[in-house]
């Protein structure tokens, strides 16, 4: 045999399997998600679901509803929405999407892969006021939970409008799009007002294809699994749903889990965060001002693809722990400010859906710390996502104005 062919059986096979997986990744097939995985990934919060495409459209091609925002959505006990729709069979899933660190700009990232799957559907989005510093999101957080995939699956489609040029711009001031320099001259080519180039798509659209394949292979794999959890949260709960028994029991499991400091903080979290250093956190917050931040216009590119995609939005103020806010000193005007602010830029361009529970951070067992909602917190907020969710809503009718991606919009502290 000659040196040719014993050379061809050695490595042969091993060049037909490489030739193989590099057509399989570029090629447009598509994998079926497991649909067994996606009770699981609805509640995991995972970073690689969030930032893939194939468990999210899987599950909102389904009967699963976004529940978009960040650490608050991780805040599980027997009120928290996906408990509540799995306990009472109601007729939707709350898929979670963020957690802590996720913000405007990178629900924004995350939605490319879904729009489809919202479309002319409904969503719930809770705001969080600690998005809007004077920095906006943090580098860091934004990168982990950042995808190529993310910004290819933009840039397939993405046209230099304005939306899409200011995106374009906030993402080149991330250096996670740098990890590909081909990605990040077709960014920087939407950002100065142009239209990819014929090889610029081309590269585009094969290199989705291959981090589609990836993600159908992998997004699954390290998620948190949180299912136990719910079932134990789940059996903590009536039998028959009744706000006033439920609200109740919110108040006995409240009362129970705040026991050993002032501010009715939970146990678990005050002896873990606080316990050791609050005497150094009062007054600390004085000079906190969530009026002035590139975050608004940020949060502006998630309205401005909601209204493009037609989905109907429950939008959710949350409040801050009064008593713990007094004593940082975390001014009640500016948070007053604030949830005026949001609201303008909100129902100014048609965003009416609103759950204002600004006003609510001294009720008894409403927070559960010092930013995020708990057991009656949560129930007071399902008394509105439950209608609408599940009644017919009127369709929305958005005016999207480009004024709020402004510099004079995003640092505007006066009257709107």
């Amino acid at each position: 045999m000659s040196l040719k062919k014993r050379l061809w059986l050695i490595l042969g096979p091993a060049v037909i399997a490489i030739v193989a997986l590099l057509l399989f990744l570029v090629t447009p097939y598509k994998l079926k998600v497991n649909q067994e995985v996606l009770p699981g990934a609805a509640i995991s919060q995972s970073a690689n679901i969030f930032k893939g495409n194939a468990i999210k459209q899987a599950a909102l091609s389904e009967n699963y509803v976004a529940f978009m925002g960040s650490s608050e959505l991780s805040r599980m006990d027997p009120f928290h929405p996906a408990v509540l729709a799995a306990k009472y069979k109601r007729p939707y899933r709350p898929f979670l999407l963020g957690a802590a660190g996720s913000q405007s700009l990178s629900h924004f990232f995350a939605m490319q892969g879904i729009n489809s799957e919202i479309s002319h559907k409904k969503v719930v989005f809770v705001i969080s006021p600690q998005w809007f510093t004077k920095q906006g999101i943090d580098k860091n957080a934004f990168s982990y939970y950042y995808s190529n995939l993310q910004a290819v699956t933009w840039l397939k489609t993405a046209k230099p409008t304005v939306m899409n040029r200011h995106a374009a711009k906030r993402l080149l001031m991330m250096p996670s799009v740098h990890s590909d320099e081909r990605i990040a001259h077709a960014v920087d080519t939407i950002a100065r007002g142009q239209a990819l180039s014929k090889g610029q798509l081309t590269y585009v659209k094969l290199k989705y294809n291959e981090l589609s394949r990836e993600d159908e292979l992998f997004s699954s794999l390290h998620m948190n699994l949180r299912t136990q959890k719910l079932a134990k949260a789940a059996k903590q709960l009536p039998a028959e749903y009744s706000v006033e028994h439920l609200d109740k029991l919110a108040m006995e499991i409240g009362e129970k889990k705040t026991g050993n400091n002032p501010f009715r903080i939970s146990d678990r979290f005050w002896n873990k965060r606080l316990k050791d250093n609050y005497r150094q956190l009062k007054g600390r917050q004085a000079k906190f001002n969530y009026l002035a931040s590139p975050e608004y216009s940020d949060f502006e590119l998630v309205l401005n693809q909601f209204a493009l995609d037609k989905t109907d939005v429950l939008f959710v103020i949350p409040p801050v722990n009064r008593q713990w806010s007094q004593y940082t000193g975390l001014s009640l005007k500016m948070l007053a400010q604030f949830d005026n602010k949001i609201k303008y830029q909100l129902q100014s361009q048609g965003f009416n859906n609103i759950v204002d529970l600004s006003k609510d951070g001294d009720e008894k067992y409403f927070m559960q710390d010092t930013i995020h909602l708990g057991w009656r917190g949560w129930l007071k907020l399902d008394q509105a996502v439950k209608p609408f969710l599940t009644k017919k809503q009127p369709a929305p009718s958005y005016r999207i104005n480009d004024y709020f991606y402004s510099q004079k919009w995003q640092n505007l502290q006066g009257d709107y």
